[in-house]
C-alpha cells in the first residue's frame, strides 16, 4: 500500500534558495485566521451542529469537483447518488472514489482531499480499491467525535469571518441565531449573509416571474410596478445589512452594463414579467439592473462582487437527471472592458464603491481586469475561481496581474466552496502559493525580503477586510 503524507515543501520552488525564502513568508502567515468573503457553506450546517453522516456525504455526495471527473472515467453517477438522485449506498459510492483515486492526480481536488485526509483524519495510506473500507471506518469514527462537529471544527480552523450565499427573500433567521452564538463566545468567529439576486433579474431563468411576485408581494407591490421592484430590492438590501452582509454577488452570463433611464427600464422590466421579451430585451434588463446594483452599493456600503462567465447546466441529459450543481457546468469566454463602460464611467472611480471582478477567463487577467483595477478607484481584482482555484493556475494569476496592478489591487483569497472541510486546505494552498510567488520576486532581486513580508500578510488578513469592509 502507497503511503499518504504531506510533503512539508509541498507547492514551494524546487530551487532550493527560493524554497528557502517562500518557507520563511509562509512561516509569517501560516497561523493567521482564516478569512473566507465568498462561499457557498450553509449556514444550517453551523447552526445544526449535527455529526456529519459519513465519508461519502461528506466528501463525495455535493461536491462537483470530484464527480464530474468520476462521469468522465465513466463512472455512473446514479450508483454514487448525485444531486436529485439520493445515495443508497455510502459504502459503495466510497468504494468508487477509492477505486478511481488516481483520476485525481495532480488536480487541486486531490492536492484538498489530500489534505483533509491526512489533517482531519490521520490517513496514512492512499485510498484504493485495497483500502477503501479501512478509510470510510476510520473517517465514520472520526465523525462521531464531539469536537468533530460543524461549530468546533469552525473554532478549529480559525475562522475569523464567513459569509455564505443567500436568496433575497431567505429569512436570515440562521444568520441571526448564528449571531447570537457569536456574541455568547460559543462561535469563535461572524458568519454573514451575502446578497445574490440573479432568480430576481435574469428574466431567462423559468422561476422568474414567481420569484419577481414573491418579492414584490413583500412590500404589497404589484409584480409590473418597476418602481415598487426597486423598492422591494432595496429592502431586502437593507434587511442583509442589518444581518451583517458586507457583500452583494452577481452570478451573470456576462459583465454587461448599461445606463437606461427608468421609462426604458419600466417597459422592459414590464415585458420580461409578462414572458413576452426578447433575448436581447431580457439581456438589456439584465445589464440596466447590473449597473443600478452598483448604485445601490454606493448607498447601502455593500461590496459588490461579480461572477461571470459559465455556461449552467452544460450536459441536458444530465440536469434532467441529476439537476443544478453537478458537475456539467464549463466556463466561457468573457469580455470585460465594453460590457462594464458603461457602469465605471458613471461609479468608477467612487471610492466607496468596491467592485471585485473574477473570472474562469484567465486571457482576461493581464488584458482587461488588471488594467482595469490599475486604473479605476473602485475594482479590485478576484482570486482566482472555481475551475483555476488551482495551484499552477493561482501562479500564473499572479504573474498575469502584478505588473500592471500589483498586490494593492487583489482581493484577497476566495475559497468559494460548499465544502467546508476544505476550507483551512484551500487557505494553507494560497498561502503556500503567495509564498512561491513573492519568494520568486525577492530572488529575481524585484522585491525586498522586507517588502514580501508587508506583503504575504496584507494579502492573507489585511486585504480582505479592508477590500469587503470587514
Amino acid at each position: 500500500m502507497e503511503a499518504l503524507k504531506l510533503n512539508e515543501d509541498r507547492l514551494f520552488p524546487a530551487d532550493s534558495g527560493t524554497r528557502d525564502v517562500a518557507r520563511e513568508l509562509y512561516a509569517e502567515v501560516r497561523d493567521l485566521p482564516i478569512i473566507s468573503p465568498h462561499g457557498h457553506v450553509s449556514p444550517k450546517l453551523l447552526l445544526d451542529n449535527g455529526a456529519f453522516a459519513d465519508a461519502s456525504e461528506l466528501f463525495l455526495r455535493w461536491d462537483h469537483y470530484v464527480f464530474r471527473m468520476l462521469n468522465a472515467a465513466g463512472v455512473d453517477l446514479e450508483t454514487i447518488g448525485v444531486g436529485k438522485v439520493a445515495m443508497t449506498d455510502p459504502r459503495g459510492a466510497w468504494r468508487v472514489l477509492c477505486e478511481n483515486w488516481r483520476l485525481f492526480d495532480g488536480t487541486a481536488s486531490g492536492y484538498w482531499l489530500t489534505h483533509e485526509f491526512v489533517t482531519l483524519f490521520g490517513i496514512d495510506v492512499e485510498p484504493s480499491a485495497e483500502t477503501a473500507d479501512a478509510i470510510y471506518d476510520q473517517i465514520g469514527a472520526r465523525l462521531q467525535d464531539a469536537d468533530f462537529r460543524p461549530q468546533a471544527l469552525f473554532n478549529a480552523f480559525q475562522i475569523e469571518f464567513m459569509a455564505t450565499t443567500d436568496d433575497p427573500l431567505d429569512s436570515l433567521a440562521d444568520h441571526e441565531a448564528l449571531a447570537r452564538l457569536t456574541a455568547s463566545g460559543e462561535l469563535g468567529g461572524r458568519v454573514a449573509p451575502t446578497w445574490r439576486p440573479d432568480a430576481y433579474v435574469n428574466a431567462r431563468k423559468p422561476e422568474f416571474r414567481k420569484r419577481v411576485t414573491a418579492l414584490t408581494d413583500s412590500i404589497g407591490a404589484a409584480p409590473h410596478d418597476f418602481q415598487g421592484y426597486l423598492k422591494a430590492l432595496r429592502e431586502s438590501r437593507a434587511r442583509f445589512v442589518a444581518a451583517g452582509a458586507v457583500s452583494a454577488d452577481y452570478g451573470v452570463s456576462h459583465p454587461k452594463t448599461l445606463d437606461l433611464d427608468d421609462s426604458e427600464m419600466s417597459r422592459l422590466y414590464q415585458s420580461c414579467v409578462d414572458g413576452n421579451a426578447s433575448a436581447e430585451q431580457m439581456d438589456a434588463f439584465e445589464a440596466g439592473m447590473l449597473l443600478r446594483f452598483a448604485g445601490m452599493s454606493l448607498e447601502d456600503g455593500l461590496v459588490m462582487t461579480i461572477h461571470p462567465g459559465v455556461y449552467r447546466n452544460h450536459c441536458s441529459a444530465a440536469f434532467e437527471r441529476f439537476g443544478p450543481d453537478t458537475g456539467h457546468d464549463i466556463p466561457v469566454a468573457t469580455e470585460y472592458t465594453r460590457g462594464l463602460q458603461p457602469l465605471l464611467d458613471r461609479y468608477g472611480n467612487e471610492r466607496d464603491l468596491h467592485l471585485v471582478l473574477f473570472t474562469m477567463d484567465e486571457t482576461t487577467y493581464s488584458r482587461e481586469i488588471a488594467p482595469l483595477a490599475g486604473y479605476y478607484r473602485s475594482v479590485y481584482i478576484g482570486a482566482p475561481w472555481w475551475f483555476i482555484d488551482a495551484p499552477d493556475s493561482i501562479l500564473r494569476f499572479h504573474a498575469a496581474t502584478t505588473e500592471s496592478a500589483g498586490f494593492s489591487r487583489l482581493s484577497g483569497f476566495i475559497d468559494d466552496t460548499r465544502a467546508f472541510l476544505s476550507i483551512p486546505a484551500r487557505h494553507d494552498m494560497n498561502r503556500r502559493l503567495d509564498a512561491a510567488f513573492l519568494a520568486r520576486y525577492v530572488r529575481e532581486g524585484r522585491l525586498s525580503l522586507t517588502a514580501a513580508h508587508y506583503w504575504i500578510r496584507r494579502l492573507t488578513v489585511n486585504q480582505p477586510r479592508e477590500v469587503f469592509k470587514l
